[in-house]
């Protein structure tokens, strides 16, 4: 049975692995709206994801209690309107000043921890929270126009961080089957809401539908599974800040497929992510190991 520690790190690799997948959809989200409605695609995209992580978990949705099924279509309907917010920003907004604008859910987690839950945020963790914003700046801002589309963004930054905070408390380590389950069936009841009254449009062609079904269930239906086990495991503030890789591993994947050219910006942008990465996963250890030797000091005074 692993210890804390080992799950800690296996709940940090699992949300980097989850930031890697929702990274390596950005080329394939930008085909797809260019030939179909964004709320249609997000209407098909989450409806598929539910309907799989419904047939697959119906017992363990089954054994969440009232207050935990609330719970859960309360952080769906967070996160849907939050997928909503943010693509329909995108439309109006270029997609670098789009990921620096919803990468903002980092400053947004700790503020809303510490009003909503009264928790203390150790310095490294605000310090950690200025690089990372600091190398998301890098990585994807140009110059920003503060119109229509930014705000929509913005507000979609909000509703990830309220998702986070509320998934960080309320998530628990033998419920995330469940939990997933009715979030993504609220996620896929808000985006067919939006696509009110003519419902949604299917996608036009195959390579259309195969791209979908990556983002449904790979993208969609799995990566809530893995992120809302491992907030089961993580604070708030600590897997939104292992979540700003997502920029550095869409950076990458831009580079790898030639859609993008290395340059300094990427280079100290990324780095700058990852050293706040490294902070939050450093903290715990040095946690750790005051508490060890604080335990053992004790031990020796008796």
């Amino acid at each position: 049975m692993p210890n804390p520690r080992q799950t800690t790190t296996l709940a940090t690799l699992g949300l980097l692995a989850m930031t890697a997948v929702w990274g390596s959809t950005f080329v394939l989200i930008k085909d797809v709206v260019g030939r179909m409605p964004v709320a249609d695609f997000l209407a098909v995209r989450f409806l598929i994801g539910a309907g799989v992580m419904l047939a697959l978990f119906a017992r363990p949705v089954w054994r969440l209690g009232r207050q935990q099924l609330v719970r859960g279509l309360l952080l769906g309907a967070l996160y849907g309107a939050g997928q909503l917010l943010q693509t329909w920003g995108l439309a109006l907004i270029a997609p670098s000043v789009s990921g620096f604008v919803t990468g903002m859910y980092v400053v947004f987690t700790p503020i809303l921890a510490v009003l909503l839950l009264r928790r203390r945020m150790p310095a490294v963790t605000w310090l950690a929270v200025a690089l990372s914003t600091a190398g998301l700046a890098l990585l994807s801002l140009n110059g920003l126009s503060v119109d229509l589309g930014v705000w929509l963004t913005l507000a979609s930054a909000v509703l990830y961080a309220l998702h986070i905070v509320g998934l960080g408390q309320w998530s628990r380590p033998g419920e995330a089957f469940g939990m997933s389950a009715v979030q993504m069936l609220a996620i896929a009841a808000v985006c067919l809401l939006a696509t009110a009254p003519h419902g949604p449009v299917w996608p036009p062609d195959r390579n259309a539908w195969l791209a979908i079904l990556y983002m449904a269930l790979i993208a969609g239906a799995g990566a809530m599974l893995m992120q809302t086990w491992a907030q089961s495991h993580l604070p708030a503030t600590r897997a939104a800040i292992v979540m700003t890789t997502e920029p550095v591993f869409a950076a990458a994947f831009a580079v790898l497929f030639g859609t993008d050219v290395l340059g300094w910006r990427m280079l100290v942008g990324g780095a700058l992510v990852l050293a706040a990465m490294y902070l939050v996963e450093l903290l715990p250890s040095r946690s750790d190991a005051a508490g060890a030797m604080q335990a053992e000091a004790i031990h020796h005074e008796v």
